[in-house]
């Protein structure tokens, strides 16, 4: 049986590397500049407390409802690791070109559409 704490830690770079606007940490995989540059050199404790800080964090809002100007994540949260809204009824084509919507403004633009059409509300997923 392999021992986890002697085994190599992966990095959580997501080879989207750009540093927020303040130079501070990366807006891909949300560890600081001196943790970014310290990783090949820390042990695997030292990457194991990245990691565990990582995942302790919620994660930044990524999207902007155009109706609300709520941030939320996209394309994460789900049920079956997917996007959140994969767990919403898949009643309606997406409008082309649209952006996403926040969880609150894209239930209520479900049931709108829904009523306009002489539908019930569409029960959540």
């Amino acid at each position: 049986m392999p021992d986890t704490f002697s085994d190599p830690v992966p990095s959580p770079c997501v080879q989207r590397c750009q540093l927020d606007a303040d130079g501070r940490y990366c807006l891909g995989c949300r560890r600081t500049r001196d943790e970014i540059a310290a990783w090949s050199t820390s042990t695997p404790a030292q990457q194991r407390a990245v990691w565990a800080r990582l995942i302790a964090e919620p994660l930044p809002a990524d999207s902007f409802c155009p109706r609300c100007g709520a941030g939320f994540s996209c394309g994460s949260g789900g049920q079956a690791g997917g996007c959140w809204c994969a767990d919403l009824p898949q009643v309606l084509p997406p409008d082309a070109g649209s952006n996403c919507l926040c969880p609150s403004c894209l239930r209520e633009h479900l049931a709108n559409a829904h009523r306009q059409r002489g539908l019930p509300p569409p029960a959540d997923g």
